[in-house]
């Protein structure tokens, strides 16, 4: 491609992409751990992984458009191979399509982007400017990071096995947007619209998603809309300018989100469901991955003085007012749906029960990660402390509200986004797809063959009155040559004096001719 020729595969490490290399190994390090006791001996699926995250790698250690796209376009690959891992179950491969096709959506925008920086001559990513560029780049990490409208993309990704699902919403895939809008934070500001706009959608989508986390039943249905409304502080961070905030909450809550993945893949692999009902007392039947996952819990919530608790609040401390009071309303929700699933795993009291070491060894490692997390990175935060005291006592608060049953079905089922998604740009995208395929057929195809007929015709005609009209003169000329090659050869007889007398009769005609022409 001659607009690539010189263009560097260029990757660099920096303050944010070293934060966010180290917290990839860390989790993918306890993911693949906790994958050798659940999964198994499964070759093919330690490859994707490992595939998955190096994609993430070069991700975010890109610093040309080129190179992301690369690592961009592999994670969306590899996240549609490990959602679907378990592609014999129709069900699961229809789930890694939808998530699939929905981000490859958004990813169409990272593409406008491309497009308009190669057009302006801009290719290093801290040198991007330009309206369009910022519309491409916020579209893009929108959808990849499940914020609204995209956000039902996550719930279908739980169909994926727990690995996956704790890999993906934690130092991977879904991190990736957020981090993309971090990363590219001046041009956001440069635009003036595209910083607020980025802000609200953030906050409203840590607000909405919250709820819905409140209204399901499933836990890792619960945990995938927490996580839409955990990334949506980070993506508030990046609409504000705070990026040192949403880095921090980025590297936290990826500790935290994989401890309560691999906790609740524990249990559905110990206790064969993840329905919250059917949880009831999973917490005392095995206490370590009890604790572990309420340490997570807690820090999700944003309980004092545990990571999320720091990091929340270093992210809405960079918030205009009305945005800051949203914010707030989102951690009570955090608090409630927190509550309500610590109150179900901690129920009633159950016999205790052995589990598979390997499910257990990351858990402790990730829940010490989730407690000092936030307290190392605190001292490079602009933190206030009556925020601080504000924030933890509504995270409390919400805790206490935990035994609030919030149902509907408009809830539980994401506000159907995926059915608007449906009406609104897959079945108007497949009529056009099906009225294309018909014109095909009927003019394009059509137009094909019936040029086909008419060459055949003339063909056909050719063959019966040209070709045989041409043959025959050919033959009779043929033959004609043969009949003279016949009478030339009758004189040729081999004997002398007939020679000499054709030469005499041929001497005597040439003589006659000569004087005829004088």
């Amino acid at each position: 491609m001659p607009f690539l020729q010189g263009m560097p595969f260029s990757l660099a490490i920096d303050g944010l992409s070293a934060a966010m290399l180290v917290t990839l190994a860390a989790i993918l390090a306890a993911v693949l751990i906790f994958a050798a006791g659940d999964i198994g001996p499964q070759p093919r699926f330690y490859v994707l992984m490992l595939v998955f995250a190096v994609a993430m790698a070069i991700t975010v250690t890109a610093t040309n458009i080129v190179t992301l796209l690369v690592g961009w376009e592999i994670m969306g690959a590899m996240s549609y191979a490990l959602i679907a891992y378990w592609w014999r179950e129709p069900e699961k491969a229809g789930s890694g399509a939808v998530a699939f096709l929905t981000t490859r959506a958004g990813d169409l925008g990272l593409y406008l982007a491309a497009g308009a920086a190669f057009a302006n001559g801009q290719t290093d990513l801290s040198g991007l400017s330009g309206d369009l560029i910022a519309v491409g780049i916020v579209i893009a990490a929108l959808g990849k990071s499940a914020q609204l409208p995209f956000s039902f993309w996550l719930s279908r990704a739980m169909d994926g096995p727990s690995p996956v699902s704790a890999l993906l919403h934690s130092a991977t895939m879904v991190a990736a947007g957020a981090y993309l809008l971090l990363r590219v934070n001046p041009l956001l500001q440069q635009t003036g619209w595209a910083g607020p706009l980025v802000a609200w959608v953030g906050v409203v989508t840590a607000l909405l998603l919250g709820v819905i986390a409140v209204a399901q039943t499933d836990l890792k249905q619960m945990l995938a809309a927490s996580t839409c409304s955990q990334v949506g502080f980070m993506v508030l961070a990046a609409g504000t300018g705070g990026v040192q905030a949403g880095t921090a909450h980025l590297v936290a809550h990826a500790a935290t989100k994989s401890l309560l993945f691999l906790g609740a893949g524990a249990w559905l692999t110990l206790l064969g469901t993840k329905q919250l009902s059917q949880l009831t007392g999973a917490a005392r039947k095995y206490p370590l991955i009890g604790i572990t996952f309420t340490i997570g819990a807690l820090s999700l919530a944003g309980i004092p003085p545990l990571s999320l608790w720091i990091t929340k609040d270093a992210v809405l401390s960079t918030a205009p007012t009305a945005i800051y009071i949203v914010g707030l309303a989102a951690v009570i929700i955090s608090g409630v749906y927190v509550g309500r699933m610590l109150r179900e795993v901690w129920g009633e009291r159950a016999e205790r029960r052995t589990a598979n070491l390997l499910l257990q060894i990351p858990l402790p490692f990730l829940a010490a990660a989730s407690v000092v997390t936030g307290l190392v990175i605190a001292p490079e935060l602009d933190l206030t402390w009556w925020e601080l005291l504000l924030s933890g006592a509504l995270a409390i608060a919400g805790i206490a509200l935990g035994r609030v049953t919030v149902k509907p079905a408009l809830l539980q089922n994401w506000l159907g986004l995926e059915a608007v998604a449906q009406a609104v740009a897959v079945r108007p995208t497949m009529g056009l797809a099906t009225a294309l395929a018909r014109f095909d057929d009927k003019a394009v195809d059509g137009g094909v063959r019936a040029a086909a007929a008419t060459g055949d015709l003339f063909a056909r005609v050719a063959s019966g009155r040209v070709e045989i009209t041409v043959d025959g003169i050919v033959q009779r000329i043929g033959n004609a040559a043969k009949a003279l090659g016949r009478w030339a050869r009758r004189p040729q007889t081999g004997q002398l004096h007939h020679y000499y007398a054709q030469a005499a009769v041929a001497l005597v005609l040439l003589a006659v001719l000569l004087m005829i022409v004088r």
